[in-house]
């Protein structure tokens, strides 16, 4: 089978490299982000500010208060960090130092993983959609990980080892995660668990490593602009210790202050749509410093790219009639990759306008 094409983005300047030349004082206009909220600068104070719940995976599996606990992170916040998760920690520290060598090979051996025509995984940033387009200050490195026939033959196949093996193991360890957490959410909501695990068995899964390298101006760009991600489940694994992800709550933005050994968990629109609004995507963006650089990785687990998307059956009923229209999930990416990112539009627009609902 063909690897598969979900969108395509523009090819941009490595930030990385442009980071190490720019004058010390100022910002290229095109990066210049006066159009958003100011990113919060973090500093000290930073402990003091309200954080995202924690669920601790040991307790979760067996304790209905920590079932509980998850449910309601998932109704009210749409973000966690999951603790004694079992994903073993010299794994993950492979992990981490392959992710920081990928980032420091040199331009020369970077071009070969680099973003190509019409396409979008590789090196380079995503929606990135025409010329005149504000960039962020960040690179990513994006690929399809899962079904490894969707895998571009010159990405994941021809990453140096060791990483190439750990990255491997990595990615079926995340798998593993998120489908019992899926289970478990199927669980907390009461929906038929065939449902969750029919959509989800044979799934998607792709990685998005970001770099995000300090800056002389962190109050005037934006690492990654703010958004909700497209998938069912991200597990966001931090590389260094860097803080930078914000999470919108109630119209203010929140700085994350991820736990050593924990992941961050959120709900994307996919999962959103599946659990028919119960669950809901958090819009989030990744703020920079001036320091030094922020390292992280994502990985997005998703329904199968053949399968359709929509509220589950168990979920819908004369009450709670279904709030989203069906897409296949092929579909739903190309849509939600064909324009720039910017907040929870995309979802939006598949729900379905029920005049007069609120009188029902």
């Amino acid at each position: 089978m063909e690897p598969v094409s979900l969108g395509k983005s523009l090819a941009v300047p490595c930030v990385q490299d442009l980071a190490k030349e720019i004058s010390q004082t100022t910002v290229p206009a095109r990066y210049l982000r006066l159009d958003q909220d100011p990113p919060i600068i973090i500093n000290n104070d930073a402990a003091s500010l309200t954080q995202i719940p924690v669920i601790d995976m040991q307790r979760l599996i067996s304790d209905e208060l920590e079932l509980d606990k998850m449910n309601h992170a998932c109704r009210e916040w749409g973000f966690f960090q999951l603790i004694n998760h079992g994903v073993d920690d010299s794994l993950v520290d492979k992990v981490k130092v392959g992710i920081q060598e990928l980032f420091n090979l040199p331009m020369e051996e970077k071009n070969k993983y680099w973003q190509r025509p019409e396409e979008m995984e590789g090196f380079g940033q995503a929606f990135v959609v025409s010329e005149e387009q504000k960039l962020d200050w960040g690179d990513m490195f994006y690929m399809i990980t899962l079904p490894e026939h969707a895998r571009k033959p010159y990405l994941f196949p021809e990453l140096p080892q060791p990483f190439r093996d750990n990255l491997e193991a990595y990615s079926a360890e995340m798998k593993k995660l998120a489908m019992k957490i899926l289970h478990l959410m199927a669980k907390a909501l009461r929906m038929k668990p065939e449902e969750m695990k029919d959509m989800f068995e044979e799934g998607c899964q792709m990685m998005r490593m970001n770099y995000y390298p300090p800056c002389p101006q962190p109050e005037l760009v934006i690492g990654l602009n703010s958004h909700t991600d497209a998938i069912g489940l991200t597990i966001l694994l931090q590389v260094n210790e860097m803080e930078g992800l914000q999470i919108r709550k109630s119209g203010r933005w929140i700085p994350v202050e991820p736990l050593p050994n924990a992941f961050v968990l959120n709900i994307g629109d996919m999962l959103e749509i599946v659990t028919n609004g119960i669950y809901r995507s958090t819009e989030h963006r990744a703020a920079v410093n001036s320091v030094r650089e922020r390292i992280s990785m994502s990985t997005f687990y998703s329904p199968n790219l053949d399968g359709e998307l929509g509220p589950a059956p168990s979920l819908v009923t004369p009450e709670t009639p279904a709030a989203y229209r069906r897409i296949g999930v092929a579909d739903f990416f190309k849509g939600y990759f064909s324009r720039e990112l910017v907040g929870k539009s995309y979802v939006d627009v598949m729900r379905i306008q029920n005049g007069g609902d609120e009188n029902n």
